[in-house]
């Protein structure tokens, strides 16, 4: 028995690293020019300390796609995200995106890139701002070169840039 459940575990992960992340701008129409290319680890941010992610700016009701394909983990609100969405994508990487004004995809769902989950909004501590979707990625696998010293350290190697992402795939 614990055999099988070693190599069901061993299946399972070796699909998420076979499973190609095909990336897209999450935000439909999105560019460039709607989000700061440093705000990436930016610190002082807030409540958070640093900003673990990237404020992708559109229009309140902009819809807002899965940026990869993946099993949506999580729907719902919590307190500064407001209403998120977690998806986990190839490469068990997690992709958060939080602020949305509605969410229209269910937990345990599978979703392709470019999929509708949402709209874009300002809820949760992004209340009476603009609307946005804070976007961050995150591995469950720690990428511990990427400790840094200065802000939070440890907690950088669980979390990849996503503007470089958004750089590559063009936007």
């Amino acid at each position: 028995m614990k055999r099988k459940i070693g190599y069901t575990i061993l299946i399972i992960i070796t699909i998420g690293y076979l499973i190609p992340e095909n990336f897209s701008m999450p935000v439909q129409g999105g560019t460039s020019k709607d989000y700061n290319q440093q705000s990436f680890w930016y610190y002082p941010w807030g409540k958070s300390v640093t900003h673990k992610g990237v404020d992708i700016f559109a229009k309140k009701g902009t819809q807002l796609n899965t940026s990869t394909a993946g099993i949506v983990l999580y729907t719902g609100t919590i307190e500064i995200g407001g209403n998120v969405v977690v998806v986990l994508g190839p490469k068990w990487k997690l992709h958060y995106y939080a602020h949305l004004d509605t969410i229209t995809t269910s937990s345990l769902s599978y979703v392709s890139r470019d999929e509708k989950i949402g709209t874009v909004g300002n809820s949760g501590n992004a209340k009476g701002k603009s609307p946005h979707v804070h976007y961050a990625i995150a591995t469950i696998i720690p990428y511990p070169w990427k400790i840094d010293s200065d802000r939070q350290g440890w907690k950088k190697m669980f979390y990849l840039n996503p503007i470089e992402q958004l750089k590559a795939s063009g936007y």
